[in-house]
């Protein structure tokens, strides 16, 4: 039997997408670390958010082609239809805060490799590919954190909503991570 005979069962996928992820992270905080020694903490912040923005750009570019593909209409309803990512490994649930849905993301492999190495800090950077790939998918659009792992929070909570006149094509985040 070849490997692509081999049928896995659902908690051997999740085992190797949590495997997967914690080597993205681990890359993320590497070439992260990197850039803060090389260029110092502020310009090395500054194109680490850039590289993530740009590559959470792609990510909901990727999307939302697939979704139109599907002869959908680019929604956050719509945006699962058009993921690259299993939903197995990642553990999400919906809610209502304030009379506002939102997503509860219950674990982040990424995080438990920052926590694990004591940068959360710069870890959390990562979290902006989140704003950047809805933004992309849908440019109205943008994804808040409301809460985050990273930053010692049980859950990421995720918000969706329109985007800023002001900055509708980034999302900063200020010295705790928080979006602003």
């Amino acid at each position: 039997m070849t490997g692509q005979d081999k049928k896995v069962t659902a908690e051997e996928a999740r085992t190797a997408i949590e495997a997967i992820s914690r080597r993205v992270g681990l890359l993320h905080l590497c070439y992260a670390r990197t850039l803060v020694k090389e260029l110092g903490k502020e310009r090395g912040r500054e194109l680490i958010e850039e590289a993530i923005w740009d590559y959470g750009t792609e990510v909901g570019k990727a999307t939302r082609r697939r979704v139109l593909e599907k002869g959908l209409e680019p929604t956050p309803q719509n945006m699962a239809a058009g993921s690259d990512l299993s939903p197995l490994g990642f553990d999400h649930r919906s809610a209502m805060v304030d009379g506002e849905p939102r997503i509860h993301s219950m674990a982040c492999a990424l995080a438990d490799v920052w926590r694990e190495f004591g940068e959360e800090d710069l870890g959390q950077l990562y979290c902006l590919v989140d704003p950047a790939k809805m933004q992309a998918y849908a440019p109205e659009l943008t994804l808040v954190h409301t809460q985050r792992i990273p930053l010692g929070d049980e859950c990421c909570e995720l918000a969706v909503r329109p985007t800023s006149s002001q900055r509708d094509s980034q999302i900063d985040l200020d010295e705790e991570g928080t979006d602003v």
